[in-house]
């Protein structure tokens, strides 16, 4: 699967109608923006899971990582008024996803600071046996080796199926700085492959 990701560029789970989903979310957002609650309703069990695995790909935990999710939607609620139709709700919708991840990340870190932690048991337990198995490397585990810009990117891309410009905006970068990332995203996970290969 990781082969796959580095060698065609495309990550493999990307859904496949992103770009047909990504046509309604501007009506779903006037909707919302008109308090229509079922047009509130579809947006968030449109976006919710896709939320939920950008905020998991930066955080070991489930529990900030859900957390988190409720903390975007609040934040999308109280600046739904900026969104401006047509344009496309994605880079809007991360644009606020990752100001939230930002500010969260710094209050967990905070608190782990003055608290004294106890490990945790692992919670991909199948997923690190088949890794020790031979059955493939482990994605999730190699994922975490990029910096979070990068891991951002590579979300915003191929899982969110969002365009180079889109990804740009969402992350206040250039197009040249996303490809950038990308490239280097794909380098750093070629090379843990083949080294993992080597052992």
């Amino acid at each position: 699967m990781v082969d796959a990701i580095c060698a065609s560029g495309i990550m493999v789970g990307v859904d496949a109608p992103v770009a047909a989903r990504e046509r309604e979310l501007p009506d779903l957002m006037i909707r919302y923006q008109h308090g229509d609650r079922e047009g509130v309703e579809e947006l968030i069990r449109r976006l919710s899971p896709l939320l939920l695995r950008f905020f998991l790909a930066s955080s070991a935990l489930r529990q900030e990582a859900e957390d988190l999710l409720q903390e975007c939607w609040i934040r999308i609620h109280r600046a739904r008024h900026t969104y401006h139709p047509p344009q496309p709700v994605l880079p809007w919708i991360f644009a606020i996803a990752r100001h939230t991840k930002v500010d969260g990340y710094r209050k967990i870190h905070r608190r782990r600071v003055r608290e004294v932690l106890t490990a945790d048991p692992p919670e991909t337990i199948s997923t690190a046996a088949n890794a020790a198995e031979g059955q493939g490397p482990d994605l999730t585990a190699l994922l975490q080796e990029l910096p979070d810009s990068q891991r951002e990117v590579l979300f915003m891309l191929k899982v969110a199926g969002m365009t180079l410009e889109e990804t740009a905006r969402a992350s206040s970068s250039t197009v040249g700085a996303i490809k950038q990332k990308a490239h280097r995203a794909y380098t750093t996970l070629r090379g843990l492959i083949e080294k993992g290969r080597a052992k």
